[in-house]
């Protein structure tokens, strides 16, 4: 038995087991990702979409994703892939080289670098950390979209090598976290470790009756502008999805008081799908 150390499930798995990410598996004693070197979501984005409101805006972004997640969101909107095991049949081959080969061929459409996005990128690590280093010695800007549900010393190795994070904060109360399998003080460390030594954006997306309290979401502000108070915070608008389908759109007016809120202590409060 081999214990997993990305991130606080630490799933200790047997040979040739995987863990509950999906994408991590024990290989001869040694946990190794089973995605490595694979995509099966690739597109040329804009740099807003993932979302970074402040981080070289108007430029695009080739944006890379797998399959698997160290979370259970029953509202992801990415289900089809981050909830779906590994399937090389159709998965396509993208090892870093070729990755920072093909971004390189895009510079002329506008492309800055390399998002890691979709999926939780995390549970792919090694790939992101190799794919991200290459890109940075070719000039091109890397960024990580993720749930920041790792273990410190992934956050502290990853942050050598990634330029821009958005990290989603799904909620601010653990008992919320606890529905999606997931650690709130995870999440706190990850953004606290990389505000001020990276371009760091927040999202949080707004669902009625889970995590539209004002109270919380004012709780919530106040730490963040403990960190920063610049620090870009992204509320969006909730739309039934996956398991959460008899949960009702998240009103506008919600949203906008939410981002009142949010104003008291912080500077940038943005509004998504609104």
């Amino acid at each position: 038995m081999t214990r997993c150390e990305l991130c606080f499930h630490h799933c200790t798995l047997s040979e040739g087991q995987i863990g509950f990410c999906r994408a991590r598996i024990n290989r001869n004693g040694h946990i190794e990702s089973l995605v490595r070197n694979t995509v099966v979501s690739i597109a040329l984005d804009p740099i807003e979409k993932k979302p970074l409101a402040f981080f070289h805006p108007g430029s695009m972004i080739l944006s890379l994703g797998s399959t698997g997640c160290n979370l259970r969101c029953p509202f992801c909107q990415n289900h089809a892939i981050s909830m779906a095991d590994h399937d090389p049949a159709s998965s396509r081959s993208l090892p870093p080289e070729e990755a920072v080969d093909l971004a390189l061929s895009l510079v002329p459409r506008g492309n800055l670098g390399i998002a890691f996005t979709y999926n939780e990128p995390l549970i792919n690590f090694e790939y992101v950390e190799e794919t991200a280093q290459l890109a940075h010695a070719v000039g091109l800007k890397t960024v990580l979209v993720t749930n920041g549900t790792a273990e410190e010393a992934v956050i502290r190795r990853i942050l050598l090598h990634i330029d821009a994070f958005n990290i989603d904060l799904k909620g601010f109360t653990p008992e919320f976290y606890e529905k999606l399998h997931g650690d709130l003080a995870s999440v706190k460390r990850t953004i606290a470790l990389c505000v001020g030594h990276a371009h760091v954006e927040i999202t949080t997306l707004i669902i009625p009756g889970e995590n539209d309290d004002p109270e919380v979401m004012e709780e919530m502000a106040k730490w963040l502008a403990s960190l920063d108070p610049d620090l870009p915070l992204h509320l969006t608008r909730f739309f039934p999805h996956y398991l959460w389908t008899d949960k009702k759109i998240t009103p506008i007016e919600t949203l906008r008081h939410l981002q009142t809120v949010a104003r008291k202590h912080l500077n940038r409060v943005l509004l998504g799908n609104v």
